[in-house]
């Protein structure tokens, strides 16, 4: 067994890689190395803690591994596998468990221009030392609602099959059922089991094209890590889900907007239609929206219906950052904005869903930014979730080129709560009341 997890190490960890079989190694030669945009160093130990349980590592193809040397403090490049130079060698990254913010991404060096991007996930930086590994970044939440370590395999595939035969002309709770079954959606998976927070995705469509959409990727591009909801379900079908899960579940959450479908605001009559439904039938729990917030007369028309919370997506609080992840169709980020005021002025919570990356979040433009929105519409929460996305591709489609460094994303919370002491932080849609 593992020794006993420290908070944080007392030495830099090992510098780890790959081979081509994908078998993973530390090297003692070199140290971890950590990225925060385009700026490669040595983290703090601070910012390292123990690989949390529920993640995983990643194999990085054509990355070459980049680590620091114990006592010059030089940047190395690892170009060939040390222990077998005819093995090859690819950088490693970890994928860190729900409820935890990157705080350094991977160092790696490509092996040449033009690589294909990695797949849509978040790529802390990783290292050895004392038997275990370390990744750069920092529990932000300590709900527990994505843990399964609890809770065996067979229950939560006994559970969904049993409530699929229940209910076999509910097209969504079938949908659902894929999405546990198939995709290990942690959402589906706790709907079915009676727990915290149950999804209600609603929409086929989008009036967006994010670059890191992970349920629609244009062809030739990595691919999405799941399939889109291809119908639209009834008022019916959605609060026969939602109705149960809202007076069984302790403090329980329903959710409208979820990775495996399209901008549920498009689908606002239904969704209304639906939320008037619920309410007929409990007052119980919290019901969101999580949505990009494109249309703020449809946010009005949900509010009034009965939505108690949105969560609003960002990656950044400039408008033009904004603008090229997204790539929006008959919206900006004025209507963004807007849906904000409406629901504050409703009385309703909001959260920023605020992608996080180190380097381009805590760049001080944008820090400089998200105060201004943070000041002005008074959101009630920032949840800090980790951007999915290839830290190459995406820096480079942001044309992202600072003037000054990166704060360092400890100091950037740091200040925000300094700033905005009512601010409160976290990583999933609270319960309400």
């Amino acid at each position: 067994m593992p020794p006993k997890a420290s908070r944080h190490p007392d030495t830099l960890p090992r510098l780890v890689y790959a081979n081509d079989r994908g078998e993973i190694t530390d090297f003692p030669g070199l140290a971890m190395a950590g990225r925060s945009g385009e700026l490669v160093g040595v983290p703090d130990l601070t910012d390292l803690i123990p690989l949390p349980a529920g993640s995983d590592l990643f194999l990085l193809p054509h990355r070459k591994p980049v680590g620091i040397h114990p006592r010059s403090g030089e940047i190395v490049t690892m170009e060939q596998n040390p222990m077998a130079p005819k093995d090859g060698i690819q950088a490693v990254a970890a994928f860190m468990a729900p409820a935890h913010t990157v705080t350094l991404t991977a160092a790696f060096k490509k092996e040449r221009p033009g690589v294909a991007p990695l797949p849509l996930f978040a790529y802390a930086a990783v290292g050895w030392h004392r038997g275990r590994f370390w990744a750069a970044g920092f529990r932000s939440d300590p709900d527990t609602r994505q843990e399964f370590t609890n809770v065996a395999p067979d229950i939560i595939q006994k559970r969904t099959q049993q409530c699929m035969l229940a209910h076999p002309a509910n097209r969504l709770i079938q949908h659902l059922g894929k999405c546990s079954l198939t995709y290990g959606c942690p959402a589906a998976k706790n709907y079915f089991l009676g727990r915290f927070e149950a999804p209600l995705p609603t929409s086929p469509a989008c009036n967006a094209a994010c670059l890191g959409c992970i349920s629609l990727q244009p062809s030739g591009c990595c691919p999405a890590t799941q399939d889109r909801i291809r119908f639209v379900p009834s008022a019916a079908e959605i609060a026969e889900v939602a109705v149960p899960h809202l007076r069984k579940a302790k403090r329980p959450v329903v959710s409208f907007g979820q990775g495996c479908e399209g901008e549920p605001l498009l689908q606002a009559e239904t969704i209304a239609t639906a939320i008037r439904a619920i309410r007929k039938q409990t007052s119980r729990g919290t019901i969101n929206l999580n949505s990009n917030a494109s249309r703020p007369e449809a946010v009005a028309e949900l509010a009034a219906a009965g939505l108690d919370s949105i969560r609003v997506s960002m990656n950044s609080a400039r408008p033009e950052k904004h603008r090229l992840y997204y790539r929006p169709t008959g919206f900006s980020f004025a209507e963004v904005l807007e849906s904000i005021t409406v629901m504050k002025k409703q009385g309703k919570w909001v959260s920023l869903n605020y992608f996080m990356l180190p380097g381009f979040t805590d760049d001080p433009e944008e820090f400089a930014a998200l105060c201004e929105l943070v000041a002005t519409r008074h959101p009630d929460l920032i949840q800090l979730r980790n951007l999915n996305m290839d830290p190459d591709w995406y820096l480079e489609e942001m044309g992202h080129q600072p003037t000054t460094g990166p704060m360092g994303i400890r100091r950037w919370l740091a200040e925000l709560k300094k700033r905005f002491p009512a601010l409160r932080f976290g990583y999933f849609n609270p319960p309400l009341g």
